[in-house]
């Protein structure tokens, strides 16, 4: 039986600014899921070109296959793609396999790229015929590009207004049939109106510890590094659910395994290089280390506003809140294994980044609705399962 207090979760900040130093320390971290300009030329190799080669979503892949036949067999552009979820789980490999799989090319672009209106004009009127079209982060598009992109998306024109004051005129430009993929981490940003422009909406989940390890197990064969299953399950893990962190972690062993090793990453090797990664075994590294361990010890679970708790980790707010505009999504899995009806609950809740102590009444109303007796769970949001006992958290990692 785990220690009466058990921790089952995941945190995951990123910064949102885009050229301030203080925040952008979190994208250099081993275990963040933002990506890095060192991920860039790495993940490129390691992308699956087809959906048949793409490992787990199998619900997202289901609906594809399905839409791109459908596509495939009346000649037609497919319809409009949008993709969300937690950074690092394949949208941009997905828009690209679709590309692929619908015999057309493809034009990648960023929503924070794109300033003017001429900017998204010059892009979509040089769209060839059924075309995809990916912009990654829509939900940062600029309203006025968003308004520019509703006709497009919808009668395949453009208006554009030229000249100014009295002379000004609208003009409409006919573009060709295109697809659009538009990926983003926080879909609630989205406007209705653009929203409702996308005939398909697919949500990507997180990847089970089983899909992770295939995923090592195949990047290590494309790097040509020999690995076992033993270290290519440590390596899964420790991934949080995530293929982009699974990925940075085998760059890492490989390195260990080269220099200190033997050349083949088996499990004693694993361990070795994550323990001086300093990623411990529920995927956790420093920073989320004492993150829980301050609002477990310094404020007894809760609650604790995000303002106290950066004073506290010396941190910027905006790196370690979980809600509002100016950051993106993280949050905690909570797990007890004990019977105790007085057992706790540490969570932290999704608006105001409130730690919280949930006791008796949580445990009931779970047990009530199919809850073993002896496991019970309170689930905030779908991350990576793992039961981290809290006294885990002191200890080095493993």
């Amino acid at each position: 039986m785990l220690p009466h207090s058990c921790l089952r979760g995941n945190i995951r900040r990123v910064a949102t600014a885009k050229n301030n130093p203080d925040l952008n320390y979190s994208r250099e971290r081993l275990v963040s899921a933002a990506p890095v300009e060192d991920d860039s030329s790495f993940e490129l190799k390691l992308r699956p070109q087809r959906l048949g080669e793409f490992i787990g979503q199998t619900k997202v892949k289901e609906n594809l296959a399905v839409a791109i036949e459908a596509a495939r067999s009346r000649g037609e552009a497919m319809d409009h793609v949008l993709l969300y979820g937690p950074p690092g789980l394949g949208k941009t490999t997905l828009a690209n396999i679709i590309a692929n799989e619908l015999g057309v090319h493809f034009q990648p672009t960023a929503a924070p790229l794109m300033q003017i209106k001429g900017d998204l004009t010059a892009i979509i009127t040089n769209l060839q015929d059924k075309q995809v079209l990916f912009i990654d982060e829509v939900h940062r598009l600029q309203p006025v590009l968003e308004e520019l992109l509703y006709s497009a998306l919808e009668d395949y024109k453009l208006d554009i207004i030229i000249g100014q004051g009295p002379s000004a005129r609208t003009h409409t430009l006919e573009v060709k049939p295109f697809t659009f993929v538009g990926a983003t981490t926080r879909a609630g940003l989205l406007s209705a109106p653009l929203r409702s422009r996308f005939g398909i909406v697919l949500r990507l989940e997180f990847y089970t510890p089983a899909e992770l390890r295939v995923i090592v197990e195949r990047s290590a064969e494309i790097l040509c590094v020999s690995i076992d299953d033993a270290g290519a399950i440590e390596i899964a893990g420790r991934s949080r659910g995530t293929p982009r962190i699974a990925n940075r972690l085998l760059r890492r062993v490989r390195d260990y395994a080269q220099v200190r090793g033997a050349g083949k990453i088996d499990e004693p090797t694993a361990q070795a290089a994550l323990r001086m990664l300093e990623v411990d075994q529920y995927g956790f590294d420093e920073v989320d280390r004492r993150l829980l361990l301050t609002i477990i010890e310094k404020y007894q679970g809760g609650p604790v506003g995000v303002n106290t708790l950066a004073a506290a980790l010396a941190e910027e707010p905006e790196a370690i809140e979980d809600a509002g505009a100016r950051g993106y999504a993280a949050g905690l899995r909570i797990f007890q294994d004990c019977a105790e009806p007085e057992a706790e609950f540490i969570v932290l809740r999704w608006q105001g980044c409130l730690a919280s102590t949930l006791g008796d009444v949580v445990i009931r109303t779970l047990r009530e609705s199919s809850c073993c007796p002896y496991r019970t769970r309170f689930l905030l949001w779908s991350f990576p399962r793992t039961s981290v006992p809290s006294a885990s958290l002191r200890q080095a990692p493993g």
